[in-house]
């Protein structure tokens, strides 16, 4: 493990849960990800615009981050056991001091969504983060009105710890802590 608390590589291979995998992205992920990045509506989720660059310039842009990597982003691939490409998510804004790392989820295609998809993807993440590394709370910020995703991160353990406003959009503060997943492991949160 790194000093900073994040894995010194992407996860190997694939995590399992029991809808989803998760795994290290791909370039034949690229038309599914401009496609969700230049939905109006779902973009709206992540409190940013829609992309408008040509698609040709966005995957050459896509090529060149697969390649060079940023080292204190990874970003993963949501996908079906099937093997379907339905989302992606990400860990970042990892804190060494704190112990602590920032995660995100969208789950792109809509055929998946208020299945759970999203919510094993989460608890896939989580358990993969706290199992190897030394970390001590996984953070998350969603939009105040997006009753959805809370929910989705609520089932997956996170608990509300504040708010804040960035970018002139409401957020809501959630927060899983090392012995809240420790509890939900053994079966004592059940």
């Amino acid at each position: 493990m790194k000093r900073n608390n994040q894995p010194s590589e992407g996860p190997p291979g694939m995590i399992a849960g029991s809808k989803v995998r998760l795994r290290a992205k791909k370039l034949s992920d690229a038309p599914n990800d401009y496609r969700w990045q230049t939905d109006p509506d779902l973009v709206r989720l992540d409190a940013t615009l829609p992309l408008t660059m040509p698609y040709s310039r966005y995957l050459m842009e896509y090529s060149g981050e697969l390649h060079c990597p940023n080292p204190t982003r990874r970003f993963l691939g949501v996908e079906t056991i099937d093997g379907e490409h339905i989302g992606n998510c990400v860990y970042y804004n990892g804190d060494r001091d704190k112990s602590e790392v920032e995660l995100g989820i969208m789950i792109g295609n809509r055929d998946y969504w208020d299945a759970g998809y999203g919510a094993d993807a989460v608890v896939t993440l989580v358990d993969y983060l706290f199992a190897r590394t030394n970390l001590k709370r996984i953070y998350l910020k969603t939009l105040q009105w997006n009753q959805r995703a809370q929910k989705c991160f609520q089932k997956s353990g996170f608990t509300a710890c504040g708010q804040v406003i960035k970018n002139g959009h409401d957020f809501l503060l959630m927060e899983i802590r090392r012995p809240q997943w420790e509890e939900k492991r053994t079966g004592a949160c059940r």
